[in-house]
């Protein structure tokens, strides 16, 4: 097993890894839409960009990990209002074209810093 860090995750708070290697497959634990390049802040923009960006961290740390979105086998995503549905399925489509990984959305409370989405997911390397 070999847990995964990036230089944002070393200053993090949280006791997890943003990723677990494990034989031929990574685990990638949940990603919020933070831009952590620009101070660790959400996007503008609503649940488009906050997708959009939370996507984008989860490809960043697959591609670390040796892996890719292609190679991404299921996906968990989390949203406080199950309204975002039809918009949160447009990006994501956009984002994985014609891949179509297994993937649950799951309707919930506020997430952790009044995001808009966390995803998470299983891919193989």
């Amino acid at each position: 097993m070999q847990l995964v860090n990036t230089p944002y995750s070393l200053q993090s708070k949280g006791h997890y890894s943003p990723a677990v290697i494990h034989g031929d497959l990574v685990y990638v634990s949940g990603q919020l839409p933070i831009n952590y390049a620009e101070e660790e802040t959400l996007p503008k923009g609503g649940i488009k960009e906050q997708t959009r960006q939370a996507l984008k961290n989860m490809a960043d740390i697959l591609e670390q990990c040796g892996s890719g979105k292609e190679k991404v086998l299921k996906t968990t995503v989390y949203i406080p209002n199950i309204d975002y549905w039809p918009v949160v399925n447009e990006i994501y489509g956009e984002f994985f074209g014609d891949h179509k990984p297994a993937r649950t959305i799951v309707p919930t409370n506020t997430l952790h810093f009044e995001a808009l989405i966390e995803l998470e997911a299983i891919a193989y390397i």
